[in-house]
């Protein structure tokens, strides 16, 4: 069994091999627009610059995933163990505001 110390150290070590990689993917997404800004500034085919534009919104929604999870199994894990009623709505109604915003349109 796994003492509690050592699943702590393990999830931190998770986290910033995760932050890496959603870091990795934001630097990827920023040179990916700066490529969308030359396409328009050479006068790009519409449809070429749109098919780049949903890339970068793919990779940004793999990264914003990435983190959604991360959440979920750290804060709010935490908050709904906890003893804190206020905290468990607290991060309950932030996982509805992301959901609403995610879902508008």
């Amino acid at each position: 069994m796994v003492e509690p110390h050592e699943h702590d150290e393990h999830i931190a070590h998770t986290h910033v091999h995760e932050h890496q990689d959603s870091i990795r993917r934001l630097k990827t997404a920023e040179g990916h627009v700066r490529g969308i800004q030359r396409m328009l500034e050479e006068d790009a085919y519409c449809i070429d610059v749109i098919r780049q534009i949903q890339a970068v919104q793919a990779a940004l929604n793999k990264v914003s995933v990435a983190i959604l999870k991360q959440h979920l199994n750290s804060c709010v894990i935490t908050a709904l163990r906890g003893e804190s009623q206020h905290e468990r709505e607290r991060v309950l109604k932030e996982l509805v505001e992301v959901y609403e915003v995610a879902t508008s349109v």
